[in-house]
């Protein structure tokens, strides 16, 4: 029987240690944070998000979304506009210069994780793993102990 608290060390750890390599080469060679990275791409795959939409996405704070959103505004890769269907929150969108960002450092981003996961595992136990820890998160996201965007 597999034991599931060694099952969540190992996962903690990987993602740790791969969260580090991604964010310090994606620092070191386009002066992106991984975090920001994940709001560029997420941002990328829609026309807009609010910053509660954002903390959603991301597992985060609606604080902590606010303050990342305030670092990538100042660095001219998104902007924020009006939502006019509710004066209480704020509509985030990409610029030209963060989608310039996200296209220069995705190739970075994939190049490490076949490095670190890729070129580890057969494609079709990547297949599998892609597929269970896919099953796994929306379990995860349909949980309300698990949305930070509220806290």
């Amino acid at each position: 029987m597999t034991d599931l608290t060694a099952l969540f060390t190992d996962l903690v750890r990987l993602e740790t240690r791969l969260y580090n390599a991604l964010d310090s080469r994606l620092k070191a060679e386009h002066e992106l944070p991984l975090g920001q990275f994940e709001f560029l791409r997420y941002l990328a795959s829609r026309d807009t998000a609010r910053v509660f939409d954002l903390a959603h996405e991301m597992a985060i704070t609606v604080g902590a979304t606010s303050k990342a959103v305030d670092r990538l505004e100042a660095a001219g890769r998104i902007r924020r506009t009006a939502n006019p269907s509710d004066r209480r929150s704020s509509l985030v969108e990409l610029t030209a210069e963060g989608r310039r960002a996200l296209e220069s450092a995705t190739p970075t981003v994939e190049a490490e994780l076949q490095t670190w996961v890729g070129s580890v595992l057969p494609a079709p136990v990547l297949e599998q793993l892609a597929t269970h820890l896919s099953m796994l998160r929306q379990r995860a996201e349909i949980d309300p102990r698990t949305d930070r965007a509220g806290t």
